[in-house]
């Protein structure tokens, strides 16, 4: 870039021509007064030559190769390709990046198409409506002589039909059209409550320095949720946001849990809670500049998801059921009793975390009414905590999208194809 040519350069640096080579291609190691010469010479920092100025672009290419794990990629020579062809380096990346955001989102319509209720009511009225046409018109092909009468009512049965297709198959159109938007189109009241706390960080700073005994305020949240249901079910989170709060103050609540490393019985015993509340308020911590999120999953007895804070690199479900290894099920079979684990997220990016989950009663109505179950699932980036020695759970996001061909939990062929 600066127009220096490599003989020219060796010579002002005291070096050979054939040395600066080797350093160029990554085949000698370079530092002290060397490197310093050498940057001087160019004008730049020593530190961009130290680190590389393609260090991000080398970071994402390692990681681009690491997403095909069966392909045969020269990684020790990246920092080398990135230097020499940055674009090339550049477009790579950029392509890794887009295929992994569409796996994301075919990942999310396939979620849709094989559990949403709506989709499967429309594709059903589809399929039931192209089905009366169908036998209907085979009647009038069929039959050679048929009374005026009843070709009319035919005929007009046929249009019936027609128009309510047209319909359903409109329907099923904009349904698409605004698939990749669903995150901020209407939805189910769950979704109205996930929308409101998501563009809050889930951390309601407003109920924070709520006093005890106080009601719940419900005032922006109920210009931005429509649904009578979507606030009845907000009101709900609210009132146990502010119970957890009030349990556990903020401020000293971050100081312990940092300086316990977000141990959850360690803090449930501290502050005399219960774990799942200790869950629930580690997930509503508010997140540093430049720290990892953490995520939080809810499901009721019968493992139906029922709030989720996602965090990336661990896909939540949208419908339907979830992998069956994840620890916040495990938990449903030992209730009370704490489950820890390290997992890996199957796919292409293969993120790890370490979980805490447990599954509590909720509501006791007496010695024969049956308990109401409620299990929860904290998710911790392991570059936030330190990780236990502990072996690395594979898990998924369902079995309809998981990779994972030969696990023994898998209710249903994957549609992906099985990994080399």
């Amino acid at each position: 870039m600066a127009g220096v040519r490599q003989v020219a350069l060796a010579r002002t640096v005291g070096i050979s021509a054939a040395y600066l080579n080797l350093i160029e291609h990554n085949k000698r190691r370079i530092g002290g007064k060397l490197l310093t010469d050498i940057a001087e010479a160019l004008g730049v920092e020593a530190g961009v030559l130290a680190e590389g100025a393609e260090a991000g672009l080398v970071a994402d290419l390692r990681e681009a190769a690491a997403g095909l794990p069966g392909v045969a990629v020269e990684t020790a020579r990246a920092e080398e390709f990135a230097g020499r062809f940055v674009g090339w380096a550049g477009l790579i990346v950029a392509q890794a990046q887009r295929i992994a955001g569409l796996e994301r989102t075919v990942e999310g319509l396939t979620d849709r198409m094989a559990h949403d209720p709506h989709l499967a009511a429309s594709l059903h009225d589809v399929l039931t409506t192209v089905t009366a046409i169908n036998s209907t018109a085979s009647i009038l092909v069929d039959t050679d002589e048929i009374e005026e009468e009843w070709r009319d009512r035919f005929h007009r049965n046929i249009h019936e039909d027609s128009q309510r297709l047209a319909e359903s198959s409109q329907a099923l159109v904009a349904y698409f059209d605004t698939a990749a938007e669903a995150e901020a189109s209407a939805g189910s009241p769950q979704e109205e409550l996930e929308r409101w706390l998501a563009a809050r960080d889930y951390h309601v700073a407003g109920l924070e320095t709520v006093e005890p005994g106080s009601a719940v305020d419900l005032p922006d949240a109920a210009a931005q949720i429509g649904s009578a249901s979507g606030q009845v079910l907000t009101k709900r989170f609210l009132r146990r946001y502010r119970g957890d709060a009030q349990a556990m103050p903020l401020a000293e609540f971050t100081a312990r849990a940092e300086a316990q490393g977000y141990d959850p019985l360690a803090l449930a015993a501290g502050f005399g809670t219960d774990p799942a509340a200790v869950l629930r308020r580690i997930a509503a911590l508010p997140t540093p500049r430049g720290a990892g999120a953490i995520g939080l999953v809810i499901c009721d007895g019968s493992g139906t998801l029922t709030f989720r804070k996602p965090i990336d690199g661990f896909a939540l479900p949208r419908f339907g059921a979830a992998c069956p290894l994840w620890p916040l099920y495990q938990a449903l079979g030992r209730v009370t009793a704490p489950v820890r684990a390290v997992v890996e997220m199957s796919g292409r990016e293969r993120t790890r975390f370490l979980t805490y989950a447990v599954a509590q009663p909720v509501a006791v109505t007496g010695f024969d009414a049956p308990s109401v179950i409620e299990a929860t699932m904290l998710m911790l980036p392991v570059d936030r905590v330190a990780v236990p020695d502990l072996p690395v759970l594979q898990i998924g996001t369902s079995c309809r999208i998981c990779p994972q061909h030969d696990c023994p939990a898998r209710r249903e062929p994957s549609i992906l194809a099985e990994e080399a």
